[in-house]
């Protein structure tokens, strides 16, 4: 048994890898899309696209409805992380550097495993929530001297992003057990799309101008936010968090403020500071450590749920 224990950890922790490389794009993409089109349009659009590729994955593995319990827990998972980390982010990204949106996205682990903790009622130690003030005060201070003292309205938005993406992140990561990653994420999308569609075909109607302007720069961005970092990211992602356990397999998300770094440089262009990096690597520090506070043996039903698709 430990070592099929240790098997699953360990898949879980590839899978986890695997989605946080396909996440660790999202800001630089998305930053190349808002760029060109309207941020709530790029949001909506990224959904319904994602929506079309989670509706024929559906009908294709005749996939059974989730029940009620299951539908419920579907909605938070879609105002996590279908309608709120791609809104806010959109918005943030439309005024913010990706290299600056990646700082912030730095305490994200620490978000995803509070929420875990709070969703499983487990009691996080005196340690945990100290790392926690830690990691967003630093957050905090980065974004003031980038502000010039004072938070922009793309660092409001951020922050509010990386809550919704940890609540989304933990609920669905959960629900995976039972359902299964692709499942959880395509349901997800489809309980989101009856608002999604119609705002996504008004704001196209209004802004039809700026979408035929449009460069293959931007469209290049779309599609990647709406097929890999809305859809297919999450099929690894969440089979990650539901086999390794979602506080233990958050902690991969430390790579991510220094591969989205790499990426909005290679992407983008933008050249990065020595000051972004140590406020980086600081973010990192304290989320790490604030990780081992979170840790908790794995379950024995996460055993049992290894081959769930």
């Amino acid at each position: 048994m430990p070592h099929r224990r240790r098997a699953i950890e360990f898949e879980g922790l590839a899978y986890g890898v695997v989605g946080t490389l396909i996440f660790s794009a999202t800001l630089p993409f998305t930053r190349l899309a808002v760029t060109e089109l309207d941020p709530i349009l790029v949001a909506m659009m990224r959904a319904v696209i994602a929506g079309l590729c989670a509706t024929l994955y559906l009908v294709a593995t005749h996939a059974r409805r989730p029940n009620v319990h299951q539908f419920r827990q579907l909605i938070t998972v879609a105002l996590g992380v279908v309608l709120g980390f791609p809104l806010l982010s959109s918005i943030a990204m439309h005024e913010l550097p990706a290299s600056h949106g990646a700082i912030v996205i730095g305490v994200l682990p620490l978000s995803t495993a509070t929420c875990a903790l709070l969703i499983a009622h487990e009691r996080p130690s005196k340690g945990f929530w100290v790392c926690a003030l830690a990691g967003s005060a630093i957050v905090v201070l980065f974004a003031l001297r980038q502000g010039g003292g004072q938070f922009q309205r793309g660092d409001w938005a951020m922050i509010a992003a990386v809550v919704l993406a940890g609540i989304g992140y933990a609920q669905g990561g959960v629900l995976s057990q039972s359902m299964g990653g692709p499942r959880v994420i395509s349901w997800a999308l489809i309980v989101a799309l009856p608002v999604m569609l119609p705002c996504a075909l008004f704001l196209g109607w209004r802004d039809q101008t700026a979408i035929l302007a449009a460069s293959p720069h931007a469209w290049l961005g779309l599609a990647y936010i709406s097929v890999m970092s809305m859809y297919f990211g999450f099929f690894a992602w969440y089979r990650g968090l539901a086999l390794g356990g979602v506080a233990r397999v958050g902690q991969v998300q430390l790579l991510q403020p220094f591969l989205t770094l790499f990426a909005a440089t290679l992407i983008l262009g933008e050249r990065q500071h020595i000051e972004t990096l140590i406020f980086a690597l600081l973010v990192i520090a304290v989320v790490a450590l604030g990780q081992r506070f979170s840790r908790r043996p794995m379950r024995a039903s996460n055993l049992k749920m290894s081959l769930l698709p």
